[in-house]
């Protein structure tokens, strides 16, 4: 070969296209558990039909051929028992039925929020009380509260005082809180984080 038909060669290598192989899209998979004909690789179920009597280990074309009789679906219910649970039942109310019971789950969760209250060395008797009481409405509330006693200029100097006060605070609500990080030193302020019971 000469020079010349190498180089003709070696240009329409570089301009024909690379072929991949085909590869066939993913699959989706569905939430939620396998139902009719989507259960698969398994040769017998243990079966629990309409009404919820269980019909001990059957067939699963014989379980399917009950669930289509009946009008309704087999739903696998126990996947990793040997034989996996199956049951006979409306699929579509099924589905709904944990829908609904998921929305309940997360009404009813709560997150645990953490509050401040910002103190002060020097704070007055009827202030403190006023702040003890959002205090103990916090932890009613199931929420932790983030103590703050901030110093300003040469309070830095009496840093006893602020002490006290946080002292004060945890005696006031032993009972209903407990001390999850006890007072620490930040800059200007001291920081404690109370849990309640």
């Amino acid at each position: 070969m000469c020079l010349q038909q190498r180089r003709e060669a070696r240009q329409v290598q570089e301009n024909t296209p690379i072929r991949r192989p085909y590869r066939a899209a993913p699959t989706p998979t569905k939430e939620g558990p396998r139902s009719n004909r989507d259960i698969r690789g398994v040769r017998e179920v243990q079966l629990i039909d309409d009404t919820g009597a269980n019909r001990g280990v059957v067939s699963f074309f014989d379980a399917l051929k009950l669930a289509e009789d009946a009008g309704l679906d087999l739903v696998e219910i126990a996947p990793n028992s040997v034989p996996p649970v199956c049951k006979i039942l409306d699929y579509g109310r099924f589905r709904f039925l944990e829908q609904k019971k998921a929305s309940e789950a997360r009404k009813k969760q709560r997150t645990i929020e953490i509050k401040e209250i910002k103190l002060r060395p020097g704070i007055d008797k009827h202030d403190y009380d006023v702040k003890m009481k959002a205090m103990h409405g916090f932890f009613e509330e199931g929420d932790k509260v983030k103590v703050t006693l901030r110093f300003r200029g040469r309070e830095m100097a009496h840093q006893d005082l602020g002490v006290k006060v946080l002292e004060r605070v945890k005696v006031d609500t032993a009972e209903i809180a407990k001390v999850e990080s006890d007072w620490q030193l930040e800059g200007r302020q001291m920081v404690m984080v109370l849990a309640p019971r």
